[in-house]
Protein backbone atom coordinates (compact mmCIF):
# COMPACT_ATOMS: atom_id res chain seq x y z
CA UNK A 1 0.00 0.00 0.00
CA UNK A 2 1.49 3.25 -0.96
CA UNK A 3 0.38 6.15 1.61
CA UNK A 4 -2.90 4.51 2.16
CA UNK A 5 -4.35 6.96 4.64
CA UNK A 6 -3.21 10.05 2.72
CA UNK A 7 -5.88 13.07 3.05
CA UNK A 8 -8.24 11.22 4.61
CA UNK A 9 -10.33 12.36 7.59
CA UNK A 10 -9.69 10.34 10.85
CA UNK A 11 -12.73 8.12 10.73
CA UNK A 12 -11.58 6.76 6.97
CA UNK A 13 -8.06 6.43 8.57
CA UNK A 14 -8.83 4.44 11.68
CA UNK A 15 -10.70 2.47 8.81
CA UNK A 16 -7.97 1.59 6.91
CA UNK A 17 -5.81 0.71 10.00
CA UNK A 18 -8.38 -1.53 11.08
CA UNK A 19 -8.15 -3.23 7.34
CA UNK A 20 -4.07 -3.23 7.62
CA UNK A 21 -4.55 -5.18 10.88
CA UNK A 22 -7.46 -8.00 9.67
CA UNK A 23 -5.19 -8.19 6.73
CA UNK A 24 -1.86 -9.21 8.61
CA UNK A 25 -3.78 -12.35 10.15
CA UNK A 26 -3.21 -14.23 6.77
CA UNK A 27 -0.95 -11.33 4.62
CA UNK A 28 2.27 -9.67 4.99
CA UNK A 29 1.08 -6.05 4.21
CA UNK A 30 4.01 -3.48 2.95
CA UNK A 31 3.07 -0.29 3.74
CA UNK A 32 4.74 3.04 1.88
CA UNK A 33 4.37 6.05 3.82
CA UNK A 34 5.80 9.48 5.27
CA UNK A 35 3.10 9.68 8.44
CA UNK A 36 5.79 8.29 11.29
CA UNK A 37 2.49 7.78 13.52
CA UNK A 38 0.97 5.62 11.46
CA UNK A 39 4.15 3.73 10.54
CA UNK A 40 4.95 3.41 14.47
CA UNK A 41 1.01 2.12 15.15
CA UNK A 42 0.12 -0.29 12.45
CA UNK A 43 3.71 -1.95 11.80
CA UNK A 44 5.68 -4.73 13.33
CA UNK A 45 8.57 -4.43 11.39
CA UNK A 46 10.15 -0.68 9.53
CA UNK A 47 12.47 -0.57 7.02
CA UNK A 48 14.21 2.83 6.56
CA UNK A 49 15.25 4.12 3.66
CA UNK A 50 17.31 7.20 2.48
CA UNK A 51 18.27 8.24 -0.97
CA UNK A 52 17.26 4.78 -2.40
CA UNK A 53 19.47 2.75 0.13
CA UNK A 54 18.39 0.47 3.25
CA UNK A 55 19.36 2.35 6.32
CA UNK A 56 18.18 0.46 8.98
CA UNK A 57 15.12 -2.58 9.64
CA UNK A 58 13.90 -4.06 12.28
CA UNK A 59 11.48 -4.40 15.25
CA UNK A 60 9.43 -1.16 14.74
CA UNK A 61 9.85 -0.48 18.20
CA UNK A 62 13.32 -0.87 18.21
CA UNK A 63 13.51 1.32 15.43
CA UNK A 64 11.28 4.28 16.91
CA UNK A 65 12.97 4.11 19.89
CA UNK A 66 15.91 2.99 19.65
CA UNK A 67 17.57 3.57 16.17
CA UNK A 68 20.57 2.31 15.03
CA UNK A 69 21.76 5.05 12.67
CA UNK A 70 21.56 8.61 12.85
CA UNK A 71 20.16 8.92 9.56
CA UNK A 72 17.33 7.10 11.03
CA UNK A 73 16.85 8.97 13.87
CA UNK A 74 16.89 11.96 12.28
CA UNK A 75 13.72 11.49 10.00
CA UNK A 76 11.48 9.82 12.73
CA UNK A 77 12.39 13.31 14.84
CA UNK A 78 11.48 15.85 11.75
CA UNK A 79 15.00 16.88 11.22
CA UNK A 80 15.40 15.79 7.66
CA UNK A 81 12.72 14.55 5.28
Amino acid sequence: MDEPRSTLDPIATAQVDELIDELRQNYLVAVVTHAMHQAARVSQKTAFLHLGNLVEYGETGTVFANPTDPRTESYITGRIG
